[in-house]
């Protein structure tokens, strides 16, 4: 007797049993685990053909579309768009007790010396809007945008905060804006992924894959990492000797297992399986053309200064606007490098700071621009921003002033801009202190951000909510009130 026959029908056997306990047992607990799958909101359950269907909106919205520019590190808004002439006055003394007393920071020790702006300001464009000398180009659509310099959130380290701004929680394991966005309202392009996700700048933000996550959504929500060189998605190609149609028969066999499957358990994660098979079938076509550069003009290439081939910010911008062009709901840009400390020249305000803004400068203005003349803008969420704001004061360590220079986390305070999809152009909401240390008028949370975005979406932020852990989660807080911030609105 064949040994290895005989494990193969033990295990079968016991597949089998456990197959038939699910089907048959009294307490029907496939049904059971149907229903707590179940969307509040739309009645959607995991028996659905498609586990991503178009879904309608709660209300007319006005962003069909969101893309979302995250600056992983925190970029300075002293240095960028929070100008603080009093800061100025305050340069080099000693940082008083009262600004210290109750303050948990990063690295800052001991008492350490004020720091006044790094860098000239001026005011442009019709609204006024202050913006410092290192974003030349954007200095041309100010009143295309609506800054928010009244953002403020509780985590002052990076991950925590991180997932806080994209997930609602501090903690790893709820579902990201992104994946919210996606269950609520579906996919416009069966042909590409709802949910894109582009990163520059060498590493992944300090939170890692959950910031794009879908949690405890079921995982089709989740964002679909892409490269902006080479296949748009890691092995999309076929193997060598393989032809589409062999490929094709494939999926078709594997299709068919996977459905006796979710008949037999009831799996809605089985409903994911394949249409993942079946949507990295049609992009091997559909992505294939969306990410190829090589077909804009050279006048479109100047304008964002992108050099195709090359993994940057600058083609992942004009990549996110060839995306808006094909229905993509969501898409996520993370850019990283802006933890401007005083601890290495790529961090560092006189240093790192300088290529960070040169990164983003061009390419970011060139996508307002270009959404704009092709009639996108206006259903286009264009959202810009990091995970918290930097101290007033300089960054010591250990007590000793650093070499370079940076400034520490500051989670009081930090400035976001928007623009379209319903987003009133060329004013700011809210104000810091003199200093621009905290939020003092019209302040925002992550939550209210939250909440605001979903209702541009269409999307009432109490209604859409799931089922975990016994409660009805929401992106928007769960345990005290979000508000909509009506300012930002046209």
């Amino acid at each position: 007797m064949n040994p290895l026959n005989d494990s193969v029908r033990l295990g079968l056997l016991q597949w089998q049993t456990r197959r038939h306990f699910l089907q048959n047992c009294s307490l029907g607990l496939a049904g059971m685990w149907l229903g707590s799958q179940a969307n509040p909101v739309h009645g959607e359950t995991a028996q659905a053909g498609d586990p991503a269907p178009m879904l309608a909106p709660h209300f007319p919205p006005k962003a069909k579309r969101v893309i979302f520019l995250h600056m992983a590190g925190g970029p300075s808004q002293l240095e960028l768009f929070d100008y603080k002439p009093d800061l100025q006055q305050l340069d080099g003394k000693d940082t008083p007790a009262s600004f210290l007393e109750g303050k948990r920071f990063a690295f800052i020790q001991g008492v350490p010396k004020m720091l006044g702006p790094q860098f000239p300001f001026a005011q442009h464009g019709e609204s006024g809007a202050w913006v410092s000398d290192r974003l030349p180009h954007f200095q041309s659509v100010v009143d295309k945008v609506c800054f928010v310099k009244s953002m403020h959130t509780t985590q002052f380290n990076h991950a925590p905060a991180q997932l806080l701004l994209h997930t609602g929680s501090q903690n790893l394991g709820s579902a990201s804006f992104g994946a919210w966005t996606m269950y609520g309202l579906g996919s416009e392009n069966q042909n590409l992924p709802g949910f894109v996700v582009l990163v520059s700048g060498g590493k992944t933000p300090s939170a890692g894959k959950s910031v794009w996550g879908s949690g405890f959504l079921p995982s089709v929500h989740q964002g679909v990492q892409c490269r902006s060189k080479g296949d748009p998605v890691l092995y999309l190609s076929n193997p060598e000797g393989v032809s589409r149609i062999q490929r094709r028969r494939a999926l078709d066999t594997l299709a068919k297992l996977n459905r006796e499957m979710f008949e037999q358990t009831g799996d809605a994660e089985v409903l994911t399986r394949i249409s993942q098979y079946e949507m990295a079938f049609r992009m091997q076509t559909s992505a294939t053309e969306a990410f190829d550069l090589t077909q804009e003009t050279a006048d479109v290439h100047a304008m964002y200064g992108t050099n195709p081939g090359e993994e940057s910010f600058a083609n992942n911008c004009l990549l996110a606007r060839r995306l808006a062009e094909r229905d993509v709901r969501f898409i996520q840009l993370f850019h990283w490098g802006w933890d401007s400390h005083g601890a290495g020249a790529n961090e560092a305000i006189n240093k790192g700071f300088h290529d960070r803004c040169r990164e983003v400068d061009q390419p970011m203005t060139a996508l307002l621009k270009d959404l704009d003349q092709r009639g996108l803008l206006e259903d286009t969420l264009v959202v810009w921003g990091g995970e918290f704001g930097r101290t007033p004061m300089r960054e010591n360590r250990g007590g000793r002033e650093m070499k370079l220079i940076g400034r520490d986390h500051n989670p009081g305070a930090f400035t976001m801009w928007f623009a379209g999809g319903g987003i009133k152009p060329g004013v700011s909401i809210g104000h810091t202190d003199d200093i621009g240390y905290e939020a003092v008028e019209n302040k925002v949370s992550p939550h209210d951000l939250h909440a605001t975005l979903q209702h541009l979406l269409g999307i009432d932020h109490h209604k859409l909510t799931y089922m975990s852990q016994g409660l009805p989660q929401r992106l928007s807080n769960v345990t005290q009130p979000s508000r909509i911030v009506t300012d930002m609105f046209a």
